[in-house]
């Protein structure tokens, strides 16, 4: 089934090529997220010992959650949210509107699973009462997709001129100290409001919360403390900024 999918997916991705079969730098950027999205989704399926039907629907999900994004970059030059459009609600529309999972997935309920696991995978929380593929879909999707945007970051930072050039990070501050709305939701273990998200500082710490209150699975945070997600973002964030909450809040993730 995933064969067949990714072969659907990759023919829609073909279309934003140009003339020499390449796609824009943001968009490669992005299939290639989709790709390690899709890996860590098969480790945490198998860390937490997932059946065949959800382990399935989530790699599904995996694939398709970011499907909005190359259209969003074509339509508005940019991936972020609030300056364009939602890409989860975005991805859920078009892939609703090609029809793949009608294809490929025989399954009326692990159809409807990974659509909603595309559409939530987003949001600051995912709706309550959802059957159980649905959730663990939804959760996969959101773990797998937080431990890769742990990669793009650190990627991000080792090899691009950041400084001068921060699309990749919504073209934020990068000389500013955290601001205090980000460092107290953190603090509290709340999801941070992304309107509250004003430098690059912000934008590292946010992830610094996911370490603290945002993976499900056990096996995601098994698999961010042996990638050294953590010691990374302390390290960076103190070239971007002195400003005291940085240990604090990275010795809360620490201990957990």
């Amino acid at each position: 089934m995933l064969a067949e999918l990714t072969r659907l997916y990759d023919a829609y991705v073909d279309e934003y090529r140009d003339g020499e079969g390449d796609l824009p730098p943001m968009m490669k950027l992005k299939r290639i997220h989709t790709a390690f999205v899709v890996k860590n989704a098969e480790a945490i399926a198998d860390g937490e010992g997932f059946d065949a039907v959800t382990r399935e629907a989530a790699l599904a999900a995996a694939l398709l959650h970011d499907t909005g994004r190359y259209e969003q970059l074509k339509l508005y030059n940019t991936f972020r949210d609030s300056d364009s459009v939602d890409h989860a609600v975005f991805s859920h529309d078009i892939v609703k509107e090609k029809g793949w999972l009608d294809q490929v997935v025989p399954d009326a309920r692990a159809r409807d699973a990974v659509l909603k696991a595309v559409l939530y995978h987003n949001r600051r929380d995912i709706p309550d009462g959802l059957d159980a593929l649905t959730e663990a879909c939804s959760h996969t999707v959101r773990d797998a997709d937080k431990l890769d945007i742990f990669r793009v970051l650190e990627d991000q930072v080792e090899h691009t001129d950041w400084r001068h050039d921060s699309r990749a990070f919504w073209s934020l501050r990068t000389d500013a100290a955290p601001n205090p709305a980000v460092v107290a939701s953190i603090e509290k273990g709340e999801p941070v409001d992304y309107q509250e998200i004003k430098s690059l500082a912000d934008f590292v710490l946010i992830q610094v919360g996911w370490m603290v209150s945002g993976l499900r699975y056990a096996t995601s945070r098994r698999i961010c403390r042996e990638r050294g997600h953590l010691e990374f973002r302390r390290r960076f964030l103190h070239e971007l900024t002195d400003d005291p909450s940085i240990d604090r809040l990275c010795d809360m993730a620490l201990a957990l």
